[in-house]
């Protein structure tokens, strides 16, 4: 194993250190790891891997949700949740800054990307309480960590990648995400709230009260995505609908929403498509070098391999989850989250199934774990997407993160002691 391994994590570091395309190294890896240790034909085995990945049936479910959240990006949705949620939290502890909660859940819902969900309500929220006078460091950070939900909160790309990769249900993994991702949520409000009692003068005062009449018309411009999110998530747990016929519901339902808006026009509709084809090239392109690299892999015997150096380490099953809660962690610093899963998961699936943990149940620990990558130097997206609406440096918004990345070390912690959470509703729904 030390040969092969060797050469593939020396390799790994050369390749991203230098700057080239995740997905181009982990072609360049696979290729010269076999090249190197193993007498095959290496193109026609690489042929046929990208073939066998690129036409896999459950993948059609992912260009349909980036396409609806494309299209919901390109609307007056982020506007409509701003002040349709504005009148239910000036009461709370946190004010405005709850807004970033409660619109990035809802936008996940609608959504399933994390940097979409982030630019989406970043770019009015950020505005708007800047000028109200709220903390800098309390907005860019409730942000980041809020847009991480949109890994939780059904429907979720990387939630769909990892079904595939690990052979189960979707809609199981769609469906454990829920409790979680609310539980997250819910812990974000809880810590902006004590924060603001602490520190009052970081928040704007509350302002005169608003009107039922008002509250009810703010009400109104929530009920489209509160439709779309029914719409979405209904037909899938009723069986009305399986997941990519749900993912269809769906960019019919945003394609109304922005006819109705008066936003479905020649340019939006260039620019969405434009969009979808960029963002399912670059999961693409990742995805299929990764399951290139993870099979080269196995034909090199590395996962058994390891499985068997950690097996022999006699770890408990609660050591192996916290062991690898810390080596995604650290991993994350360096990869993005798509990457992470499509590469590691060939290892640690089949040893943490070995320790008796369910598979489902290790995909929602997996998201939250990668969700914290999101939001760390230097690969973290999330921060890369608030710089731009911020101006802020990375660093700046990095350390503003640091409270709700650790609320989320959190969430992994009670995911560890009480799987339930992650394992209940699936079962309880079937």
């Amino acid at each position: 194993m030390t040969g092969p391994l060797s050469l593939i994590s020396v390799l790994l570091t050369f390749f991203l250190a230098g700057g080239l395309w995740v997905g181009f190294s982990l072609f360049a890896i696979g290729i010269i790891s076999l090249e190197t240790f193993k007498n095959i034909k290496v193109d026609r085995f690489l042929a046929g891997d990208i073939w066998g990945t690129a036409t896999a049936v459950e993948l059609v479910t992912l260009p349909l949700f980036i396409l609806m959240g494309e299209i919901l990006f390109r609307t007056r949705l982020s506007e409509n949740l701003f002040s349709g949620l504005a009148p239910f939290v000036r009461r709370l502890p946190g004010r405005l800054l709850h807004v970033n909660i409660l619109g990035c859940t809802m936008f996940a819902a609608v959504s399933g990307s994390s940097a979409a969900t982030t630019a989406t309500v970043g770019r009015i929220t950020i505005t708007e309480m800047r000028s109200r006078g709220y903390d800098d460091k309390l907005i860019m950070g409730s942000l980041a960590g809020a847009g991480t939900i949109g890994f939780l909160i059904p429907p979720s790309i990387p939630l769909i990648i990892y079904g595939v990769l690990a052979e189960i249900s979707i809609l199981d993994l769609f469906i454990a995400g829920i409790i979680p991702g609310l539980i997250l949520a819910a812990m974000f409000m809880i810590y902006i709230g004590f924060v603001s009692i602490l520190h009052p003068q970081l928040t704007a005062s509350a302002g005169p009260s608003t009107t039922l009449y008002y509250k009810m018309l703010a009400l109104s411009k929530l009920l489209p995505t509160i439709l779309l999110i029914t719409l979405i998530i209904g037909s899938m747990y009723l069986g009305f609908a399986s997941v990519t016929e749900a993912a269809a519901i769906g960019v019919l339902g945003a394609a109304i929403l922005a006819a109705f808006e008066g936003q479905f026009t020649i340019n939006i509709v260039w620019r969405t498509l434009l969009g979808t084809v960029r963002t399912c090239s670059m999961i693409g392109l990742i995805l299929t070098g990764a399951m290139f690299l993870s099979k080269a892999m196995a034909r090199l015997g590395i996962p058994t391999d390891v499985a068997n150096g950690i097996e022999s380490m006699d770890l408990g099953p609660f050591t192996l989850i916290l062991l690898l809660m810390f080596f995604y962690l650290a991993l994350g610093c360096f990869l993005d989250g798509l990457s992470t899963i499509v590469m590691t998961l060939p290892v640690t699936l089949p040893l943490v199934v070995a320790a008796g943990f369910d598979p489902v149940w290790f995909g929602i620990f997996l998201i939250v774990t990668i969700e914290m990558a999101q939001i760390t130097p230097p690969i973290g997206f999330n921060l890369f997407v608030i710089k731009s609406l911020t101006g802020h440096s990375i660093m700046r918004i990095a350390a503003a993160a640091v409270p709700f990345c650790g609320i989320m070390v959190l969430l992994v912690l009670l995911l560890i002691l009480f799987p339930e959470l992650a394992t209940w509703l699936p079962k309880s729904i079937r």
